[in-house]
């Protein structure tokens, strides 16, 4: 693998990791909410790998090829990212937030494990960065297989966004564990940002369609 391209690809993901959004604010809510945030962080970075083995197979650049295909998987992740982000100001409702409250509390890590994991996984725009970005940091000429150099690049970034979703948590926890009012704010902005991108993605996709609707309807 050419060095040059690496450590360029490493400025890259390192940049788009510290870039705050959905996965961020989900990190900084499990940071508050749950008794461990490692369950949370792991489905993030588990969503990640599934890009990764699907871009070593190829199956990510023909998922993208898919005439529709791609539309409705944003459909699908805007959706998922509303449901999340109603979740996220449901439970800010309803919690005391105390120093105790954002330390111990516990829920199920199973479901907060694949919700990080749907998170990223089912999130359009990781396809694409796997699918566009990647590819541009791999050398036909380098020693390994360019299948190998893919699949290194993506864990090197679910390596990289894992180590900044876990100070994310991690400080997340520190800071404002002992804040409960600013704690409260962060997580109403956290299930803000989830539904605000949500709506974002989904209006991108149907709004194209409204003339078609409309046509037909007349």
């Amino acid at each position: 693998m050419n060095p040059q391209l690496f450590l360029a690809f490493i400025l890259v993901a390192v940049t788009l990791a510290c870039t705050p959004g959905v996965d961020w604010a989900y990190s900084i809510s499990a940071g508050l909410r749950q008794r461990s945030f490692v369950p949370a962080v792991a489905g993030l970075c588990s969503g990640y790998v599934v890009h990764t083995l699907l871009m070593v197979a190829g199956l990510a650049a023909l998922l993208a090829g898919v005439p529709g295909l791609l539309g409705w998987l944003t459909i699908a992740g805007a959706a998922y990212l509303l449901w999340l982000g109603i979740g996220t100001i449901r439970s800010w409702r309803g919690a005391s937030f105390s120093a105790e409250d954002a330390v111990v509390h516990s829920g199920n890590q199973v479901r907060t494990f694949f919700q990080g994991m749907g998170t990223s996984g089912i999130n359009p725009k990781g396809l694409l960065f796997f699918v566009a970005l990647v590819p541009q940091f791999v050398s036909p000429e380098a020693a390994l297989p360019v299948p190998l150099q893919s699949g290194l690049l993506g864990l090197t970034f679910v390596i990289l966004a894992g180590t900044v979703y876990t100070a994310v948590a991690l400080t997340s926890r520190k800071l404002l564990a002992s804040r409960p009012g600013a704690a409260k704010v962060v997580t109403l902005v956290s299930g803000i940002i989830m539904i605000g991108l949500g709506a974002v993605l989904l209006s991108e996709q149907l709004l194209p369609l409204l003339p078609q609707i409309s046509a037909a309807s007349t």
